[in-house]
Formats: structure tokens, C-alpha cells, sequence
């Protein structure tokens, strides 16, 4: 898939060509110096400028999920393998957050501090940071241990809606993907039926909390459910349609690669797929795409005053200035 190289712009696309003969001839390592190149945008209008750069930032994590801005602007995110929480400031100085995360995959602040995440460890929710508060929320679900639980959103009465994706790659068991709610009081319930969608992936809220997005990386379209005043959810619609359709993934699967989740001040909705971050208004029409040479897994918005987008996936980083700052209410 990655052999495409779809929506790249020409010196990119010549780099990489050059990279590729010169292996021919001589032996290189093609993965850091074809991917350390900085991108440039099309124009869409109030998100980015045409030309903007998609800035390299690093490659070489240990898995790149979970991205979210942390209270002092700086960008956090997972290297679910290497079991930490890496932190990268607006000066690109790269440290680390937090060792032994238990796995976490996506993340969210608590206004107390709390860091909630995701942790697929043990395939629960709980609070991972600070020290001395780590607590878990849940573990499973009239007594069923969840598959693989993957990102989350939190709501501002305290509630946090979770994704599972089903069993990973390497897990032979039959699929019971779902997506759950944990209320305010701590009660959790299943608000997306099991296989209701094949693979719910990334999930975030709407500017005023009425609607949830789900990404089916399994399907073509991120989809859209009201929200009822309990929490539970109705009239699940094809909100958004990813451009490129459904490809064949890595382990030939189809998948439009559709995952993390982002929402701008203006509630526009950014989206991780096949081919870079693709953007829809807040109706769901395609607005345009950001090129991005490392097919992306997850976006979020940080910095002092959220005009930068943070962009990871397949162990690199990026980021890019953009017009319209990430919406001031949600950490994402």
C-alpha cells in the first residue's frame, strides 16, 4: 500500500524514486531517509495554506497512538509497545512522559488531573497518571473481558465513551466489537450493538456533545449516532465517506484505514486514513486532504493556542501549522 504513495507532491515523489534506484546499486536504508521529508499541503480552505509544510519531526517510535495535547500545550502521545507515554514540546525536544503505561492506546485528561487511557495490557479503561491515583474504571462487561479496547472520548459530565475493536491481528477469536459508555457514576453499558460495526476504531465528540463519531477502519464511512441525555445512542448515520474507499491492508484485508479522530474550534472533523488526514465540515462533506508520507494512525491538536496539528503513525511524527485552532473544549 505504501508503495502508492498517493496525494505526495513531486519532490517528495522524485526523492523517494531516487532513494529506490539508488538501491539498485548499492544498498540503503530507505525507511528513515525516504520518510524524513517534509510533506507540502493543497490549499482547504480554513484549515491550511497551499504549501504548507507536514514537518518531520522523527521516526523510530515504538508504536504511535493515542495523540492528545497536554495541559501545558505540549503533544503527548503512546509507543504502545515500548509501554510508555512520549512527550514532544512545541521545540520538538522529544522525553518521556511516562514509563509503564500498561499499554494505554488512546488518552484523555480528567479536569482533575487524571490521565484516563485506554490499556491493551489488560483490555481495560483506568487512570494511569499521576502516581498514587492509578484506578481501573473497567475490565469487562456482564462478565466478559473486552477484545481489544482502543481509543476513547471523554464527555465534560465526566462520562467516557471506548471503542473495542475486536480481537488483534495475531488473535484468533471470533470478532464481538462494540463500542461502551462508562456514566459519571460508573456504570458502564453497551451503546453500539456487538459487530454492529466491524471495526470501531477512533472516536470523538461533537463541539456541543450531541453527536458521537465512531471511524470504522473496516468500513468505508466514519459513522455518527445521536446522543441520548443517559448516554446511550440512536440514529447512527454514514456521516463522513473516506475518499479512497476501502484498500487492501497489510494483511490483505480490505480497510479504508479510517482511525484517529480530531475536531477544529469550527467543528470540522479530521480524519486518519489510507492515504493522510482527510478533512470534513461539519455536515460530512469532503473539504480536502493532508498529504502525509508515513500512512498516519491517529491526529491531534497541541500547542500553545492548538494551531498545530500533530500527526502519527507507523513509528514517525509530524506536525503542521494550520488556520483554525483544535476546539478549545476537548484534549484531542
Amino acid at each position: 500500500m505504501m508503495n502508492s504513495f498517493p496525494r505526495l507532491p513531486n519532490p517528495l515523489g522524485k526523492a523517494i524514486k531516487h532513494l529506490v534506484a539508488a538501491a539498485l546499486v548499492a544498498p540503503v536504508f530507505i525507511s528513515a531517509a525516504a520518510f524524513a521529508v517534509d510533506a507540502k499541503t493543497p490549499a482547504i480552505p480554513g484549515v491550511v495554506k497551499e504549501g504548507t509544510a507536514v514537518q518531520f519531526i522523527k521516526e523510530g517510535f515504538e508504536g504511535t497512538e493515542g495523540p492528545i495535547a497536554a495541559p501545558d500545550g505540549s503533544f503527548l502521545f503512546t509507543e504502545t509497545r515500548a509501554n510508555r507515554i512520549t512527550k514532544i514540546a512545541p521545540d520538538n525536544t522529544i522525553s518521556t512522559f511516562l514509563e509503564n503505561s500498561n499499554g494505554s492506546n488512546g488518552l484523555a485528561f480528567a479536569p482533575n488531573g487524571d490521565l484516563i487511557t485506554v490499556q491493551v495490557n489488560n483490555n481495560q479503561v483506568g487512570v494511569v497518571y499521576p502516581k498514587g491515583r492509578e484506578k481501573v474504571l473497567v475490565k469487562d462487561f456482564e462478565g466478559q473481558g473486552f477484545q481489544r479496547t482502543n481509543d476513547l472520548v471523554l464527555a465534560k459530565n465526566g462520562g467516557v465513551y471506548f471503542t473495542d475493536s475486536g480481537p488483534g491481528q495475531d488473535v484468533k477469536a471470533e470478532p464481538k466489537t462494540g463500542v461502551y459508555y462508562i456514566s459519571p457514576e460508573g456504570k458502564t453499558k453497551r451503546v453500539v450493538g456487538i459487530n454492529e460495526i466491524e471495526r470501531p476504531n477512533g472516536i470523538q465528540l461533537s463541539r456541543d456533545e450531541k453527536t458521537l463519531y465512531v471511524a470504522n477502519t473496516g468500513g468505508e464511512y466514519v459513522l455518527s449516532y445521536a446522543i441520548k441525555a443517559d448516554g446511550s445512542l440512536s440514529d447512527r448515520k454514514n456521516f463522513a465517506k473516506i475518499p479512497n474507499g476501502l484498500q487492501k491492508n497489510e494483511q490483505g484485508a480490505l480497510s479504508s484505514g479510517a482511525d484517529g479522530l480530531a475536531i477544529d474550534a469550527d467543528g470540522r472533523l479530521y480524519v486518519t486514513s489510507n492515504t493522510g488526514v482527510d478533512v470534513f465540515d461539519d455536515k460530512g462533506k469532503f473539504l480536502g486532504g493532508i498529504p502525509v508520507p508515513h500512512k498516519p494512525q491517529n491526529v491531534a491538536f497541541a500547542g500553545k493556542d492548538k494551531k498545530t496539528l500533530y500527526i502519527v503513525g507507523r513509528g514517525a511524527a509530524y506536525k503542521v501549522d494550520v488556520l483554525t485552532a483544535g476546539f478549545a473544549g476537548r484534549v484531542k
